[in-house]
């Protein structure tokens, strides 16, 4: 049985820093249990387009992001990059929801074809066999046909590919806006209640 109170979230190596930031903020607001997962090309890209540095160890990430976020610590689980005792790890975890955004292509690849080299790509392995919820939101422009047939690969498996392409249909006035659309349609995906933006026809 699973616990639509927790989610997994893994932030790698692609431009688009701040969708991670906005989601990860938006899942605690909400009150729910975050398995946080950030490789160490995330954190790169993390401290070059936010200025947001984390430290290396998971244990100090958890302290600044409990700290920058006015969380509750038992909210936040930070795990390391192979840190195989992490419930993630195995399919006996009750995480129905697995998010990882943004997801570089070489994690997507990984993914693709069942690679276990790090946490995050055996996490994803995992809600894969177990038939959950696997949201991936790639950061490439152009795609190429290998990065295309890999997601096809996924998607034929079940897993949700969401890339990052904002509407413009509600006339956006600030960056904010088209970071929340694309949040929001990542939340829509995971099945979680927001107000981040106008839906069509509304």
């Amino acid at each position: 049985m699973t616990d639509n109170k927790q989610i997994a979230l893994a932030i790698t190596g692609a431009s688009g820093a701040p969708y991670a930031q906005r989601l990860l903020e938006i899942l605690l607001k909400q009150g729910l249990q975050v398995h946080l997962m950030i490789s160490a090309a995330g954190r790169l890209v993390l401290a070059d387009e936010l200025d947001w540095k984390l430290p290396a160890r998971a244990a100090d990430i958890k302290n600044l992001l409990i700290e920058q976020f006015s969380c509750q610590a038992e909210q936040l689980q930070v795990y390391g990059e192979q840190q195989w005792s992490s419930p993630l790890a195995s399919g006996s975890h009750r995480i129905p929801t697995m998010i990882v955004c943004p997801c570089t292509m070489g994690t997507l690849s990984a993914i693709a074809v069942g690679g276990s080299d790090n946490l995050i790509n055996r996490a994803a392995d995992v809600m894969i066999k177990e038939n959950r919820k696997l949201i991936m939101v790639p950061r490439e422009a152009p795609f190429s046909v290998i990065h295309l047939e890999n997601m096809l690969t996924l998607a034929r498996l079940g897993v949700c590919i969401l890339p990052p392409n904002p509407g413009f249909y509600f006339k956006p006035q600030q960056l904010s806006e088209i970071i929340d659309f694309v949040v929001a349609r990542i939340l829509d995906q995971a099945g979680i209640e927001h107000g981040l933006s106008r839906r069509w026809g509304c």
